[in-house]
C-alpha cells in the first residue's frame, strides 16, 4: 500500500497555538510503552535537551526548552505470535516553558491524530484534558514517563534505571541511537525495541510503503535488538514498561560479510552461536518492519 508522505511543515499548530514539531522523528527514544488498556505502543522521544535532562537526571523540573513526543501505533499480532506496530494513531507534544507556559503547569500540550495529522480538540481548552490527565504527576513534574537512564534519584520510581543496566564492555551502546521499531513476546513477557545507527536509518524513511521491511541497509549500519522483561508501569494502570535487560543482538551490514553478536542474560555475555542459527536471527532482525511514520 503506497501511502504518500505529508509535509510536516505545513502541519497547523495545536488549538491552543502550539506548532507542531516537524523534526520529531530524528529525537531519541526515552522509553516505550506497552498500553494493555487500550492495545496501543507508543515510542517517548525527545529532543536534544530533553535527552541530555535524561542522561543526567536533570528532570526534577525538566529544564526549559525540554520537548517530548509520544507516537503511538495500534497493536497487531502478527504470524510469528509476536504483537507489533499497526496502524498509526497519533503524535502529541509537551513543551516545556516555565514562564511562557505559566498557566498549564510549565508545559505547552499537542495532540495530532490519524495519518494527516489534524490538530485535537474543538479550541484551545482541549488543553484541559491534558493537564487534568497529567495532574496525578504534578510531583514529576507532570511527566508520566519514567525515562530510561543510568541517572540515579533520590526518588523513586522517577527513572528506569534497570533498563538502562547496559554493560561498557558491549561493543556498541545502542540506547543512543534512534529507535526503528517494537515489538511484544506475550508468551514470554518481553518487549524488544530495533535500534540503528545514522548509516542503518537513511532507509528508514518517512512515508515509506506501510508494511515494507527494510532488508537492504547500506553498508556501514549496526542494528541493535535490545530486549528486556516487562513489568508493570508504576505510573498508568494496564501499562507496562521495560524491566530487566535479557538479550543484545547486533547486526553489522558490511559489503563482504554480514555479522551477528548476541550478549545473553543479566550479565549479557556474549554467547557464540551457530553459523545457521546466526543466520536466521539476522533474517529475522532485517525483516522487521520499521514502526510506520506520516
Amino acid at each position: 500500500m503506497e501511502v504518500s508522505p505529508i509535509s510536516l511543515s505545513a502541519i497547523e499548530p495545536a488549538r491552543d497555538t502550539l506548532p507542531f514539531e516537524p523534526s520529531f522523528e530524528t529525537w531519541r527514544l526515552l522509553s516505550t510503552t506497552d498500553r494493555g488498556d487500550n492495545n496501543t505502543f507508543r515510542f517517548i522521544l525527545g529532543n536534544e535537551i530533553a535527552a541530555n535532562a535524561a542522561k543526567s537526571g536533570n528532570i526534577s523540573p525538566w529544564p526549559d526548552g525540554a520537548r517530548v513526543a509520544k507516537i503511538a501505533w495500534q497493536q497487531e499480532l502478527g504470524a510469528d505470535g509476536l504483537v507489533h506496530p499497526g496502524k498509526f494513531v497519533q503524535v502529541e507534544l509537551m513543551v516545556k516553558d516555565a514562564r511562557r507556559f505559566k498557566d498549564t503547569d510549565g508545559w505547552g500540550w499537542g495532540r495530532w491524530r490519524s495519518l494527516d495529522l489534524r490538530p485535537y480538540g474543538e479550541n484551545v481548552h482541549f488543553v484541559d484534558e491534558c493537564t487534568g490527565c497529567h495532574m496525578p504527576m504534578r510531583d514529576n513534574d507532570y511527566v508520566y514517563t519514567l525515562p530510561i537512564t543510568s541517572a540515579h534519584l533520590n526518588r523513586e520510581e522517577i527513572v528506569n534505571n534497570a533498563a538502562a543496566a547496559l554493560p561498557a564492555s558491549l561493543p556498541w551502546q545502542p540506547l543512543g541511537w534512534r529507535a526503528i521499531t517494537i515489538y511484544v513476546d506475550p508468551r514470554t513477557r518481553t518487549t524488544a525495541t530495533l535500534y540503528g545507527n545514522d548509516a542503518a536509518m537513511q532507509v528508514v524513511t518517512r512515508g515509506a510503503a506501510m508494511g515494507e521491511s527494510h532488508s537492504s541497509y547500506p553498508s556501514g549500519s549496526f542494528l541493535a535488538l535490545v530486549t528486556w522483561s516487562q513489568r508493570d508501569d508504576p505510573h498508568w494502570f494496564g501499562g507496562r514498561i521495560p524491566d530487566r535487560l535479557s538479550l543484545v543482538e547486533y547486526v553489522q551490514i558490511s559489503s563482504n560479510t554480514d555479522t551477528y553478536h548476541a550478549f545473553v542474560g543479566r550479565a549479557l555475555n556474549k554467547e557464540h552461536v551457530g553459523v545457521k542459527s546466526a543466520a536466521l536471527r539476522m533474517k529475522f532482525i532485517l525483516g522487521l518492519k520499521p514502526a510506520w511514520l506520516p
